[in-house]
C-alpha cells in the first residue's frame, strides 16, 4: 500500500472512530456505533499490515493477534452482565499496559539516541500507563469484591502516597535528563505502585467514576506511545479516548455531586472512616407478600422503577418488562428512574434493559424523573440501595454523602425488592427501608418478580 492510500485509509479510520463515539452516545444508536468503531480497529490492522513497513517477527504477531482475539471472543461472549464493568476494567487495564511496554521496548531497542522531547513522551507513556494498569487491577478487585468495595486507607498513607508520587516525578525527570534503563525500571515500579496507592482510598460510589478516569489516562498514554512510535493512527485513537473519557468522568463527578479534583487526588488528603452505619440493625421492617404488591400495583396509577445492580445479578429484567406491559395495559402509567451510575457503572442499567426491549421513551434520567416521584403511588426498587439512600444527605460522615439520589421517599409507597438487609455497595444501611410507607419483598428478585406478575395475572 502506497502512503498516499495508507494516509487516507488512516483518515478513514479516524472518521470511524470520531462516528463510533457519536453512536455510543445514545442508546439507540450504541449498537452501530460500536459495530463503527470495531471496523475502523480492523482497517487501522490491515492498514498497519499492508503500509510498506518493515515488520519483524511476523509470525508471533500472527500468533498474539489470534490469541488476543480469541481471549477478546470469549470473553465478550461470556462475561455476565453484571461483570460488565469488571471487564471495562480489566481491558483498560489492559491498554495501559501495552502502552507502557510500548515504551519500555521502544526504549531498549534504540533509545540512547532519542531527543528529549521523545525521552519526554516515552516517560509518559510509562508512567501513565503503569498507573493506569494497576489502578485499573485494583477497581477490578473491588467491583468483583475479591477486596472489600470500601476505602482502604492505610497508615499514614496520604504521606506515604505523595512521597511515591514525588519520586515518580523525581525518576521521571533524572529519565529525561540522563536516560538509562536502571532509571526506566525503577520509574516502571513507582509508577506501578503509585497506581495502587491512589486507587486503594476510593470506595462506593466514586469507584466508577475513577473508571472513567483510568480510561481516559489510558488514552493519553496510547496517544504518547503514538508519538514515540510516530503512528498517526494511535494519536488520533489515543486522543480520542482520553478527550472522551476525561469528558465522561466530569460530567459523572457532576451528576455525583463529587468535586473532580478530591476525586483525583483523594489518595493524598483520604482519612479513614469510622462510622456510616456499616452494620446491620435489628430493627424491625414491613415485610410483604407477592400478592400484596400485586393488589398495590392493580390499584396504583403510575409506579416508578428503580432498577440496580440485583436486578442485572438475578438477570430479571425480562421478568420486570413483561409486568409493566401487565400495568400499562390496565392503562397505570409506568416509567423507569435511572440513576447516573445505577448498577456498576454509567450505562449499565441501559444497556440490560435494552436487553429486555424496553422502550426507550420509559427510561429517564435522575433529573427529569425526580420531581415525579411525589405524584407516584407506588415505587418499586429492583436490588438498589445506595442511589436511594438519603444518607447522601442527612449524613456527613457517610462515604456517599453529597451524592445526588433518586427521591423515591416521595412517593406514596416503596416497595424494595431484596435478598436480604445487606447493605449496599458503598456498605452503609438505607433508613429509608425503616420508613412506615416502605415494604419489602424479600427474595432472588426474578423468582419475587415472577411471583407478582402471576399474581397482578389473577386479579
Amino acid at each position: 500500500m502506497t502512503s498516499t492510500w495508507a494516509g487516507l485509509a488512516g483518515l478513514v479510520v479516524s472518521v470511524c472512530f470520531i462516528l463510533a463515539l457519536k453512536g455510543l452516545s445514545g442508546p439507540k444508536t450504541a449498537r452501530n456505533g460500536n459495530l463503527i468503531g470495531a471496523a475502523g480497529a480492523v482497517l487501522a490492522v490491515v492498514v498497519t499490515f499492508t503500509s510498506g513497513e518493515n515488520l519483524q517477527h511476523l509470525p508471533l504477531i500472527v500468533i498474539a493477534l489470534a490469541i488476543g482475539s480469541g481471549i477478546g471472543w470469549v470473553a465478550a461472549r461470556q462475561v455476565k452482565m453484571t461483570a460488565m464493568p469488571q471487564l471495562v476494567a480489566l481491558f483498560n487495564g489492559v491498554g495501559g499496559a501495552t502502552a507502557a511496554l510500548i515504551a519500555l521496548i521502544e526504549y531498549l531497542s534504540g533509545g540512547a539516541g532519542e531527543t528529549k522531547l521523545l525521552l519526554a513522551a516515552t516517560v509518559f507513556t510509562a508512567v501513565v500507563g503503569c498507573v493506569s494498569f494497576t489502578g485499573s487491577v485494583l477497581t477490578f478487585m473491588k467491583l468483583q469484591e475479591l477486596i472489600t468495595t470500601r476505602p482502604i486507607v492505610l497508615p499514614a498513607g496520604r504521606f506515604v502516597t505523595s512521597a511515591v508520587g514525588v519520586a515518580t516525578l523525581v525518576v521521571a525527570a533524572a529519565m529525561v535528563i540522563s536516560p538509562s534503563a536502571a532509571v526506566l525500571y525503577v520509574l516502571f515500579a513507582l509508577s506501578l505502585v503509585l497506581g495502587v496507592l491512589v486507587v486503594l482510598p476510593v470506595g462506593g460510589a466514586d469507584v466508577p467514576i475513577v473508571i472513567s478516569l483510568l480510561n481516559a489516562f489510558t488514552g493519553l498514554s496510547v496517544a504518547a506511545s503514538g508519538y514515540v512510535l510516530d503512528s498517526v493512527l494511535l494519536i488520533v485513537a489515543g486522543t480520542l479516548v482520553g478527550a472522551s473519557g476525561t469528558l465522561l468522568t466530569r460530567m459523572m463527578a457532576q451528576a455525583m455531586g463529587r468535586p473532580l479534583l478530591k476525586t483525583m487526588f483523594g489518595a493524598f488528603t483520604a482519612t479513614a472512616i469510622t462510622s456510616g452505619g456499616g452494620g446491620v440493625s435489628d430493627r424491625p421492617v414491613r415485610s410483604s407478600a407477592p400478592n400484596d404488591v400485586a393488589i398495590m400495583l392493580a390499584y396504583a396509577r403510575k409506579v416508578i422503577i428503580v432498577p440496580g445492580y440485583g436486578l442485572a445479578v438475578a438477570q430479571a429484567q425480562h421478568t420486570l418488562r413483561e409486568l409493566v406491559d401487565l400495568l400499562t395495559a390496565r392503562g397505570i402509567t409506568v416509567v423507569y428512574a435511572i440513576h447516573p451510575v445505577a448498577g456498576r457503572m454509567p450505562g449499565h442499567m441501559n444497556v440490560l434493559l435494552a436487553e429486555a426491549n424496553v422502550p426507550y421513551d420509559q427510561l429517564k434520567e435522575m433529573d427529569e424523573v425526580n420531581p415525579e416521584f411525589a405524584s407516584a403511588d407506588v415505587a418499586i426498587v429492583v436490588g438498589a440501595n445506595d442511589v436511594v439512600n438519603p444518607a447522601a444527605r442527612t449524613d456527613k460522615t457517610a462515604p456517599i454523602y453529597g451524592m445526588p439520589i433518586l427521591d423515591v421517599g416521595a412517593a406514596s409507597q416503596v416497595v424494595f425488592l431484596k435478598r436480604s438487609m445487606r447493605p449496599g455497595f458503598a456498605g452503609i444501611e438505607n433508613e429509608l427501608l425503616y420508613d412506615p410507607k416502605t415494604s419489602l419483598l424479600f427474595g432472588d428478585a426474578k423468582e419475587s418478580l415472577t411471583k407478582v406478575v402471576g399474581a397482578v395475572k389473577a386479579l
